[in-house]
């Protein structure tokens, strides 16, 4: 928006040029104000499917499940006979997915379509609105309309979803293996875990070491192979690790989580000197570390919490990084870092001073005193951080432990003890990230929500998208003139 702002400029109207300034003036506080508000208004999603896994696009059972019908029809006509303005071309039905009530086989229908197209091709036909259906095309080969025509007869089960698109992973069709990877990569973990027994592990090898393999398709295949895999895989994943060639680190958080989800605790020092405590390590490396941890604290129930901790004390080194973690420590009741997260408040500087608003959330967040006394220090240094913090942000709310294994237990920090927050590892397994705490837990956090918070900061909000919009519109206060 700005660049088309700027070509504006060179025209000679000072009108123009107020509007640009003043939105210059105005953008950050409105920016401010949108954040405040998905902030507060989008909740945070529970994590589903491969946690490393986007997907390319909506699935077909996802795209049939929308559509009012469904229905496989075969070209009246080719792209000759086709109405070159519209783009419609008559199509014949040929089979009923879904929407009996609404189509017949043998029906005609007009349906648009620019691609090339002969008689008798073969399409599948999405409509909806009816009675006037709007009706997409996709075109299918013989294999492609069996694999549609299979997705309708599914149970609605993951595992036995997952079973069936299993087989079409890599799929010499391109349509069939995309979509059988969308659907691994929005199915529940749990369902990926319990397809275990079945998974090809050899094939799954040749898969992950195959250079030429994409990288969405690698993190799938890593996050299957932590699930099914054993300790003959460890050191395959640690040269992968240690390795310098681009090829052999695509996918690299879900390469740390598998590797991890393998070696168990004792793979974090391995972790820890290749990415977490290696300051030499660049970026993005660092940060993908730090999300395959951060599976292992809210997903995996492998290594304790007290132990992936540790681990991301290392990051908190890396000034430019720490913000990163701040906020896992205090959903994970890490209150040990409380004189460490104060001393990287006070000397923050120009280049870091984002660390500031996380550091006053994690004091905000931490129930023993040692943190209210150090929250009065940071606001005498920064009042301004602090206000944002307390405007902007609810308390970080902890997470439930994810197994058996023990809850962050508090490490001795600067030579004093701190008492242990009671593990949370007996109110078994959460549904997400971040799920409240029971009433009667006696640990001390706010509401998720604060109502009259909520109405300051939206008031807030509208009122300053209402000025700025004004002020953009008017072209700001104008001059006086004598």
């Amino acid at each position: 928006m700005i660049e088309r702002i700027d070509l504006r400029l060179s025209l000679p109207c000072n009108r123009v040029r107020r509007m640009f300034r003043q939105f210059q003036r105005n953008r950050i506080v409105s920016l401010l104000a949108v954040f405040a508000i998905v902030t507060l208004l989008v909740p945070p999603q529970p994590v589903a499917g491969c946690p490393f896994c986007n997907a390319v696009s909506q699935t077909l059972r996802q795209e049939m499940a929308a559509m009012d019908a469904v229905v496989i029809a075969s070209s009246l006509q080719d792209a000759s006979q086709r109405d070159a303005e519209t783009g419609k071309i008559r199509m014949k039905v040929e089979k009923v997915l879904k929407g009996g009530d609404l189509v017949k086989a043998g029906d005609e229908i007009d349906a648009i379509y620019y691609g090339d197209v002969s008689l008798g091709r073969r399409f599948m036909l999405s409509g909806v609105d009816p009675p006037q259906m709007q009706w997409s095309c996709l075109p299918v080969s013989p294999r492609a309309e069996t694999y549609v025509g299979k997705i309708t007869e599914l149970a609605d089960d993951d595992l036995e979803r997952l079973r069936f698109y299993y087989q079409f992973l890599q799929d010499e069709e391109a349509m069939l293996a995309r979509d059988a990877y969308d659907e691994f990569a929005v199915a529940p973990y749990a369902s990926v875990k319990k397809l275990a027994p079945e998974m090809n592990h050899p094939q799954l090898i040749k898969w992950i070491s195959d250079p030429e393999l994409p990288t969405d398709r690698r993190r799938l295949y890593l996050t299957m192979l932590g699930v099914c895999g054993d300790e003959k895989d460890l050191p395959l994943l640690e040269e992968m690790l240690r390795s310098t060639t681009k090829s052999s680190r695509g996918g690299l958080d879900a390469m740390i989580a598998c590797y991890l989800t393998l070696s168990g605790e004792k793979g974090l020092p391995l972790v820890n000197e290749l990415f977490l405590a290696n300051k030499q390590a660049p970026y993005a490396d660092t940060y993908q570390a730090i999300m395959a941890v951060r599976f292992h604290g809210t997903e995996g129930d492998v290594i304790p919490r007290s132990a992936l901790v540790e681990s991301l004390h290392h990051v908190l080194e890396r000034k430019d990084l720490a913000d990163l973690v701040i906020p896992d420590l205090a959903r994970w009741n890490d209150w040990s870092q409380i004189n460490r997260l104060v001393d990287l408040f006070i000397n923050a500087d120009p280049d870091n001073n984002w660390v500031r608003v996380p550091v006053v959330n994690y004091l905000r967040a931490c129930p023993l005193e040692e943190a209210k006394a150090a929250l009065k220090k940071v606001e005498e240094v920064d009042p301004e951080s602090v206000r944002r913090a307390n405007t902007f942000f609810s308390i970080p709310v902890p997470a439930r432990e994810t197994g058996s294994s023990s809850s962050s237990i508090i490490r001795d920090s600067d030579d004093k003890a701190v008492v242990a927050i009671p593990s949370l590892g007996s109110m078994g397994p959460p549904t997400a990230d971040a799920m409240p705490l029971p009433a009667a837990a006696p640990l001390p956090v706010a509401q998720s929500m604060n109502p009259w918070r909520l109405a300051y900061v939206l008031g807030l909000a509208l009122c300053t998208f209402m000025i700025a919009q004004f002020l953009l519109l008017s072209g700001g206060p104008h001059p006086k003139t004598e």
